[in-house]
Parts: structure tokens; sequence; C-alpha cells
């Protein structure tokens, strides 16, 4: 089985689509539970029917994937955010591509969903940049079998860069990701509501901030 775990804040506008999205994955047996991190709006109320369970927790996606993956059942756990739209076959192409290598985690490619031009040139360039660093973003839907994630302690209790931390412990505990061709749709509203080039200046500004030590809090307050 695969726990499908998904954090979520304010999400009322884009939830019922991603989930809607993953009832033919529930009807093959695979477990889709989602974490609330206190939403004001009614996030919870259209979750509820779409999933197997719905959770809550404080605020921060590491705490509420941690706390997602602490009620899970499957043996294999698969992160995704709020505002990512999946194939209904896509859980059949990740337990295929597992039962095929000795890979114990891993991501998918991304496509942002906006038209711009642009976007297409971002996405390809995180897709590459995610292949030769072998670190993976919360965007591309990371995967693991449970016992590595048990094994590496989760994600750090961080309020950013949780992502890029538990890439990090996972490439020096199991080895490097399998990298799935296959594109989950990830929303470029950040991008279309702040700028293409400012939003990809600032994401680019973080992570270098954050390779070079700077506090994840801190980070997070600039993000915000």
């Amino acid at each position: 089985m695969i726990s499908i775990i998904i954090p979520a804040l304010n999400e009322a506008a884009t939830i019922a689509d991603t989930l809607t999205a993953l009832q033919p994955m529930r009807e093959r047996g695979q477990q889709v539970i989602l974490v609330d991190g206190g939403s004001h709006d009614n996030t919870i109320a259209i979750a509820t029917p779409l999933v197997d369970r719905a959770l809550c927790s404080s605020a921060g996606r590491a705490v509420q994937m941690n706390t997602g993956a602490a009620a899970a059942s499957g043996n294999l756990l698969w992160f995704i955010h709020a505002d990512t739209l999946i194939t209904p076959d896509t859980d059949v192409l990740l337990t295929n591509a597992l039962y095929d290598s000795v890979k114990e985690w891993g991501r998918f490619d991304v496509r942002l969903s906006g038209d711009a031009a642009a976007l297409r040139i971002i996405e390809q360039m995180m897709n590459w940049r995610s292949r030769l660093s072998g670190i993976a973003t919360g965007d591309q839907g990371i995967f693991m079998r449970r016992d590595t994630f048990e094994r590496i302690a989760g994600f750090a209790d961080i309020p950013l860069m949780e992502d890029i931390e538990i890439s990090r412990r996972l490439k020096r505990a199991a080895g490097r990701p399998l990298c799935l061709s296959h594109k989950l749709i990830a929303s470029s509203r950040r991008w279309e509501r702040e700028g293409v080039l400012s939003t990809t200046v600032l994401m680019w500004r973080l992570r270098l901030a954050y390779w070079l030590g700077v506090n994840p809090a801190d980070l997070a307050r600039q993000y915000r």
C-alpha cells in the first residue's frame, strides 16, 4: 500500500481538484491522508469525504507530513503538495518503477501549471538540477519506503527547506533518488502572482542562503 500524505493550509480553492484525481488510487487500495495545519477556510470540510484520514496539527509542512506519516498504514510514503495535480495511474507507475529498482526513495519530474513560455524553461531547469544534484523538492512528490523514513527519523522540524534537508540525509543514508520522468502538475500561482523573474530570483537566493547556513526560520520570513 502507498500512503499519500498531503499537508494543507487554507487550500479550499484547490484541494478538491487534487483529491478528486486520487480517487482511482483509493479504489485500488492506496491510502490518502490529509493533514491540515489550522486552515481558516473550509479545506477540512471539502477534503474529509475524499480522504481516508483527515488530521490536524500545528502549521508547518514538516510537522504536518510527520503527523501524516505517523498515522500511515502503507509501506511506501508519498508526500505531495495540496495544489499538485496527479494523473490517476501515477501510483501504478510508481509501484512498478520501485519494483524494478533497488532505490529506497525518489521523486517525479514536474510541470508548472501555467502557459507562459518562461515556465517551461523553469520547470526544465528544476528537473535537470534535481537529476544532477540528487536533491528533490516538495513539488516533485518525494516518496520513500517507510522503513527508510523511520531510519532517518522523518522530516526535520524546520519552517522552510525541509525538502532539501531530508534529501541530503536520504542521499547519505540510502543513496541517490529514483528520478521518474512522469510529470506531476505543480501550481505556478506564485510565479504568476509575483512575477516569473522575481520569484525565480527569490527561490535561488533562499536556496543559496540555506546552503551557506542561514537559519531556515529567517528564510521562511523572507519567503512569506
